[in-house]
């Protein structure tokens, strides 16, 4: 099984990796042409294009001016590590032994703005540009048209070498919509997490984002081949619900 997970705005480039191994991003050639672009805003520009704060706006301006290749672990961090957020705190990839990296190089994708399509152990410079974001440039008018087919290639390459037809789509809605599904060789299974509030089990996002980075840890340390064996899942409370689950939608509850 192939898994997708959506990055993270919160990064940690201050505490050194608890890994040394790294990779380059396939698609790290076809970053420099968004920096390009991102380059030209002002930060009041890129405030408004991105609805951040004008402290945020700073801070990423000066990003996108430092942003340089190559690559090295001098200047830039392995993605995995790098990312910090509910789905990077239920993955807690800084407690995986080296066999769990091995396992996550091979079946982990996380999507991405800037990079396209990551490894966790891909080098990654700090950025701020989520998959969203209507970003002109000279592919088109958002980042979508921008990487085109290209994110779908190179998951077909991924599921190929694993020799896999199990796509776990664990990214957001937002992220998902780079992945073009009719290209993908892949049939995708998507879990879901829903919370008890008030009688009535619905999807609430910080909990969900966390429970995502939870089954990914879980399909990782246990090294799942099957996707009906993730069914077994039971992090933080959630268990399987029959009942609730549809087609590939697979709903797990507390």
């Amino acid at each position: 099984m192939l898994i997708i997970i959506s990055p993270a705005k919160s990064l940690d480039f201050e505490n050194p990796p608890v890994c040394s191994e790294f990779s380059t991003a396939v698609l790290l050639k076809e970053s420099p042409l968004l920096i390009k672009e991102l380059q030209k805003l002002t930060p009041s520009a890129l405030s408004k294009l991105m609805n951040i704060s004008e402290k945020l706006s700073n801070l990423n301006t000066e990003r996108n001016l430092n942003w340089s290749l190559p690559f090295s672990p001098k200047n830039a961090k392995q993605a995995l590590l790098a990312f910090r957020g509910d789905v990077y705190t239920g993955i807690d990839a800084d407690t995986f032994s080296p066999k769990d990296f091995k396992t996550a190089q091979k079946q982990l994708r996380i999507l991405s703005g800037l990079y396209g399509l990551l490894r966790p152990l891909d080098l990654i410079q700090p950025y701020r540009l989520e998959m969203g974001t209507k970003l002109s440039n000279e592919r088109g008018k958002n980042l979508y048209e921008f990487w085109g087919s290209k994110i779908t290639d190179e998951l077909n390459i991924s599921l190929s070498e694993i020799k896999s037809k199990v796509l776990i789509n664990l990214a957001s809605n937002e992220y998902f919509k780079a992945v073009k599904k009719k290209e993908l060789n892949a049939q995708i299974i998507t879990p879901i997490f829903k919370d008890n509030k008030n009688g009535t089990y619905k999807v609430i996002s910080f909990y969900a984002k966390k429970a995502r980075g939870m089954m990914t840890r879980f399909i990782l340390q246990n090294n799942l081949k099957n996707y009906n064996d993730i069914k077994a899942f039971n992090s933080g409370g959630y268990i399987y619900s029959q009942d609730m689950s549809s087609g590939n939608d697979m709903v797990f509850i507390r």
